[in-house]
């Protein structure tokens, strides 16, 4: 372990630390739903802080893999009663651990291309969330895929969102921008729209960040 690992993984706890504290003593007895989408959003900016690690082992399994225990713990599904629903997403109790089994998946494979990592987070925590927000404040129009319930105007704040965290993410790990890279990214940002407005019970936690690690992979990558 270098330290510069140890420094990202302490970066990652005590900013996750934080997060939890400050949304549950600020936002969550007065906006539950809000609370839990703000930390799901805000924990996204992990993907700014991968570039301190060295060792592919110690961010999949160290900063990133014991969030799944963590969250499982603090899910409705957790057996210590006074741990349980604390972080889960209103209507997808295990969406937070879908969330950390990603990271850890694609910090594992993606090790050597710290962007793709970055734009599965970003399009699964920023992209994701707002379109929940912004569909449940702003969404009238709706549709219904799988009995999942969501909204025309939230889809199109995800593909914007999106779109616009994947050209944050290429401007911040220094990729080339170009007209072509800029056409994958909104073939990219339309292709996890339409994931997620398919993907039911919370599992689009797990669908938006492969889809899109993927396709970069494929696109711009491989």
């Amino acid at each position: 372990m270098f330290q510069s690992d140890i420094v990202g993984v302490a970066a990652v706890y005590i900013y996750v630390a934080l997060l939890i504290v400050f949304t549950e003593k600020v936002f969550s007895k007065k906006y539950p739903v809000q609370s839990r989408k703000f930390l799901h959003i805000m924990t996204g900016n992990i993907a700014f802080i991968l570039p301190l690690f060295e060792t592919k082992e110690i961010m999949a399994f160290l900063a990133a893999g014991p969030f799944i225990l963590f969250t499982f713990l603090m899910s409705p599904y957790s057996p210590i009663k006074s741990m349980r629903g604390k972080t889960s997403e209103a209507g997808h109790g295990l969406g937070l651990v879908y969330y950390a089994i990603t990271w850890t998946a694609l910090a594992y494979v993606f090790f050597d291309h710290r962007v793709i990592i970055a734009i599965g987070i970003l399009a699964m925590s920023y992209g994701d969330g707002l379109a929940s927000l912004i569909g449940i404040k702003y969404g009238k129009r709706t549709y219904t895929v799988f009995k999942d319930t969501k909204s025309f105007v939230g889809s199109l704040a995800m593909f914007v969102c999106t779109f616009l965290l994947l050209l944050i993410a290429l401007a911040f790990y220094e990729e080339p921008l170009t007209i072509r890279s800029t056409a994958y990214l909104l073939c990219m940002a339309g292709v996890a729209t339409v994931v997620e407005g398919i993907t039911p019970l919370g599992l689009d936690n797990l669908s938006v960040p492969f889809v899109a690690a993927v396709m970069y992979w494929v696109f711009l990558v491989g």
